[in-house]
């Protein structure tokens, strides 16, 4: 009997809905339908809960076999939910290229640095294209922190393309301004982001 039966089976013994049942077991009703209709397994923490209410072994419900491939789904599931996690970190904190002096500033002969409120050395127009692209990227960063929080898949890609597309117009204008400073600070944070993709997506193979 796969594990679809025998959770139909275990709800029907109990005279539960599959309404009732997710209520129990602190899940949506979608959920408990998916895995009856045998479209997906519970997470592992699901089958604990599952086991303990029904006070049947995990081995009753599932072969060791597919609870092996369960694990290494989650595992892979975790691994990828903390790269997105990270890669919303990394363009939060694109803020820095705001907020430390990494902008030189001639006073009376001598050039110090400055942070981009404090920067006058440029036009406005490079000032104002600095404002909107380090902000961009703070955004981005909320958003996709925002949508792998709650787990909205459907947007993840979109989020993380458009990162990557900000990030090397960042890199490319710093470049073109000759801001030597705040381009390798760009540039750390784009390998940064670089290296956690690269993991997200080997965790997919």
């Amino acid at each position: 009997m796969e594990f679809n039966e025998k959770l139909q089976e275990l709800r029907k013994s109990r005279g539960l809905t599959q309404e009732e049942l997710a209520e129990a077991l602190f899940v949506s009703r979608t959920a408990v339908s998916k895995w009856e209709s045998g479209r997906g397994y519970p997470s592992i923490d699901s089958l604990k809960e599952i086991s303990k209410y029904f006070s049947v072994t995990i081995d009753e419900l599932l072969t060791g076999e597919k609870l092996i491939s369960i694990a290494e789904r989650e595992n892979k599931s975790n691994i990828q939910r903390i790269c997105d996690l990270l890669t919303g970190l990394v363009d939060l904190f694109s803020f820095i290229l705001i907020v430390l002096p990494l902008y030189p500033n001639p006073i009376n002969g001598y050039i110090y640095s400055v942070n981009l409120f404090d920067y006058t050395e440029t036009t406005s127009f490079n000032r104002l294209l600095y404002w909107i692209m380090f902000l961009a990227l703070v955004l981005v960063g909320t958003v996709k922190i925002f949508i792998t929080q709650f787990e909205l898949n459907k947007g993840q890609k979109i989020v993380t393309d458009i990162s990557i597309v900000l990030s090397i117009m960042t890199i490319l204008f710093l470049a073109l301004t000759r801001e030597a400073y705040a381009i390798t600070v760009a540039f750390f944070l784009f390998v940064v982001k670089g290296i956690l993709l690269f993991k997200h997506i080997k965790s997919e193979k």
